[in-house]
């Protein structure tokens, strides 16, 4: 990753940011509101809960049949996904109580997915939210060698073919979690002495990681092995579930950004940005489905990057009001305001953004 930190421009002619924030301000004042989460919140996370662990508890204490544990298995990888993005993600980001101790309990589920708060909290708060889509910072368009989502990106010929066989990699993301990922990111960003809000001791945090990892793989494997579930039965189970999280989690955070309509803006020779940090998350991020109560409740709030990304502190279920001020106030300053109507349509344009990084014209 580059280690050269781009300067964003403090120029808003338009004054969008500043009269963006005083309008959201005024919403939450007038109506008498928080800005964090509310009951809706607390019902979906029970809900989500429930839908993650009530499988694994009947699998642990039911004698079922293969094709039952596998569908099971399924089913909390959907629960799995509903609440890192519902619960996990809210909490890390201070947005899900206006009590701390709440936010940190809530962000610290993430270990219950196989994830480490640390390097989540850098990896996604610092890292993506402040450089998003910026080529060599924002590590969300970090696939390696395999993955090709900027004309930054070194090409191989192997990325013509990589809009057929991205969607099986996409499934690996928690399962990388679980047993490689957050040991190279720990080593890394202690290396670069990256941190979300207070400086940790080294010590600590690698202890943690590795005694929730211990926890991790005694809770999810070596119980249901011990209580008798043969071990094949179990591994394929446990990867299934998180094939299907990894593939729903990547899925909804690639059409965020990684479409044909945002842009991948680089800073120049002295490191410069061309736009103030809140317009340069305009340009880069996109909503879809924003009409559609399914993708809106199931995402929490993630098909609205766009105020997400300007209002990270604010809890999801806000997304669906401030969207409209947000909306009209980048379109009276003349700022973009990427959208997709539905699900599908921006599935196709992250793909066809994929079939198009993988032409050699665009080396």
């Amino acid at each position: 990753m580059n280690t050269t930190i781009p300067n964003f421009s403090k120029q808003d002619t338009a004054k969008f940011f500043r009269t963006l924030n005083s309008r959201v301000n005024a919403y939450f004042k007038d109506n008498n509101i928080s800005k964090t989460g509310n009951w809706k919140l607390h019902l979906k996370a029970v809900i989500m809960f429930a839908i993650f662990l009530t499988p694994y508890f009947l699998i642990l204490t039911l004698d079922m049949p293969f094709w039952a544990m596998l569908l099971l298995s399924v089913v909390m990888g959907v629960g799995m996904a509903g609440v890192g993005m519902n619960v996990m993600h809210d909490g890390n980001h201070g947005s899900y109580s206006s009590k701390s101790w709440i936010n940190k309990f809530m962000g610290s589920t993430i270990y219950v997915l196989a994830g480490n708060v640390y390097n989540w909290q850098v990896q996604h708060n610092v890292l993506h939210h402040t450089y998003t889509n910026i080529h060599g910072h924002d590590e969300d368009l970090d696939a390696g060698r395999i993955m090709r989502f900027t004309t930054e990106a070194k090409w191989h010929r192997f990325h013509k073919f990589q809009h057929y066989y991205s969607v099986f990699l996409y499934g690996l993301l928690t399962f990388n979690w679980a047993i490689t990922t957050d040991f190279k990111q720990m080593r890394n960003y202690l290396k670069r002495r990256l941190f979300y809000g207070k400086e940790k001791s080294p010590k600590i945090l690698w202890t943690t990681l590795i005694i929730t990892k211990i926890l991790y793989v005694s809770i999810w494997i070596l119980l249901p092995i011990l209580i008798g579930i043969d071990w094949w039965q179990v591994l394929l189970g446990f990867f299934l579930m998180h094939y299907t999280a990894g593939l729903i989690l990547s899925i909804v955070f690639q059409l965020a950004h990684v479409v044909d309509q945002t842009s991948y803006p680089t800073p120049n020779e002295n490191g410069e940005m061309e736009n103030t940090w809140a317009i340069h998350q305009l340009y880069t991020t996109a909503n879809f489905a924003p009409k559609n109560p399914i993708v809106n409740w199931f995402t929490g709030g993630l098909n609205h990057q766009i105020e997400h990304h300007i209002f990270p502190n604010i809890s999801h279920i806000h997304y669906g009001k401030i969207g409209e001020i947000v909306k009209q106030t980048a379109k009276e300053c003349n700022l973009p305001y990427y959208e997709f109507k539905t699900t599908r349509s921006a599935i196709y344009a992250h793909f066809r953004h994929l079939k198009a990084l993988g032409n050699p014209s665009l080396v």
